[in-house]
């Protein structure tokens, strides 16, 4: 399967999906906000569970960092973030952790006269363009993997989240783990030495759609939608890799839900000829003790039914669903919050 998705597939999102089941006799309103990364996917879920239940999500993408802060401070019934939080400060903020779908990161560029999967690039090149040590789009390295390209010598501009950004700590912890002399750390913020910032997953994507020689990091649903191009990328057994459905699913199916601490999964530069390097799920989180029980227990009752009902739509935006053994560990998981109402 190419980088470019069926018509079919393109048209499937633009749709919602409404399945019929019987509603609780009141309305809730739901509170969410954080993540970017998985913000298309919440919205089309948002509709369905709507027009399902009547009950109204409201979910603001504002990034990792600042939906982590937001359900801290209790502001909304759940945080969302990319970036895994560690045990010890699940611990001090008094928050339950829980993956709600799996995604992947792409690398977008804006270069004349190169189609979606013609360009190729290892995590060694772009650690060195967003180091600032390769800067011209004909540099040698590039070239070499590269032969008959109509590689410029014009400027690399390397587009990078803003924002405190789960999107960031994924595609930082790859490199880490991938690229040989990677310097610049791991975290939803960095101290990047070249490029131009741009907030939010939709703000990456503009910048490299509108910027001639850009390159930028971004959930695969936000290049799609606006059919940016799209790199090969090298994975751990040096093969150059399209991102599609099934070399997303070549990583997931390595991850070990059952053993996973905190129900954390790491699926970066996995094994595999076949398996694309950056996929990662995206996370939830609530209170262990919420001071709004029916607000948390209206969030989980929210994922619930897209555990049950959402799968086709999250593979028609180009995610991935839960496997059912995470979703077991979900639901596990949920069993340690206090004073909630838990879904049957």
């Amino acid at each position: 399967m190419s980088v470019q998705f069926t018509k079919g597939l393109r048209a499937a999102l633009l749709l919602g999906v409404a399945t019929a089941v019987s509603g609780p006799a009141f309305a809730a309103a739901i509170t969410g906000a954080g993540a970017t990364f998985p913000a298309p996917l919440y919205a089309k879920w948002g509709s369905a569970y709507k027009a399902a239940t009547k009950n109204e999500l409201n979910y603001q993408a504002i990034g990792s960092g600042a939906g982590q802060a937001q359900i801290k401070a209790r502001t909304v019934d759940f945080g969302a973030s990319d970036d895994a939080m560690k045990d010890a400060d699940l611990t001090a903020a008094g928050l339950v952790q829980f993956p709600a779908v799996i995604g992947s990161e792409v690398i977008i560029v804006n270069l004349p006269g190169v189609a979606a999967g013609q360009l190729r690039l290892t995590p060694d090149i772009i650690a060195a363009i967003y180091a600032g040590k390769i800067t011209k789009w004909n540099d040698p390295a590039i070239a070499a993997i590269n032969k008959g390209l109509p590689l410029r010598p014009m400027p690399i501009t390397p587009v990078y989240r803003s924002d405190s950004s789960g999107t960031t700590a994924i595609f930082t912890n790859y490199l880490t783990k991938a690229a040989k002399g990677w310097t610049l750390g791991a975290g939803k913020t960095i101290s990047w030495p070249v490029g131009s910032g741009g907030k939010g997953n939709d703000g990456v994507a503009g910048n490299v759609k509108n910027t001639v020689g850009a390159l930028g990091y971004v959930e695969f649903n936000y290049a799609f939608a606006n059919k940016l191009t799209m790199t090969k990328l090298s994975n751990t057994a040096g093969k150059f890799i399209d991102p599609t459905p099934a070399s997303f699913n070549a990583a997931a199916a390595q991850a070990d839900w059952a053993k996973a601490p905190n129900a954390v999964v790491n699926m970066l530069a996995l094994p595999g000829a076949n398996t694309w390097p950056i996929v990662s799920a995206t996370y939830i989180l609530v209170p262990t003790k919420p001071t709004n029980a029916a607000g948390t227990s209206a969030a989980l009752a929210f994922f619930d039914w897209s555990y049950k009902n959402g799968g086709k739509v999250a593979q028609q935006l180009g995610y991935l669903p839960l496997p059912a053994a995470a979703v077991q560990r979900v639901r596990t998981e949920w069993k340690s919050i206090s004073g909630v109402t838990l879904p049957r």
